[in-house]
């Protein structure tokens, strides 16, 4: 099992490859979400774990269900 404070690389790589999709910037995303540039950059690269709280905010950005947001990440996940 993964220790509770390791980043999840694949939830990171989910939301940024949902926010290229849309064609969205970092700092619309971070704006509508409440988050800071930084921040956003540090959970798509896997750097840091968003709260749950975040990762609804990013979904509604991004037009997503978090159930798909999760369900993408672990494709990745599963796909290495």
């Amino acid at each position: 099992m993964t220790p509770r404070f390791t980043p999840q690389e694949a939830l990171g790589e989910a939301i940024l490859r949902a926010r290229d999709e849309r064609g969205l910037d970092q700092d619309e995303v971070a704006r509508k979400a409440d988050l800071s540039i930084p921040q956003l950059s540090r959970l798509e690269h896997g750097q840091m774990n968003p709260s749950w709280g975040t990762v609804r905010r990013i979904s509604a950005v991004l037009g997503l269900p978090m159930s798909e947001l999760v369900a993408r990440a672990e494709q990745i996940e599963e796909n290495g």
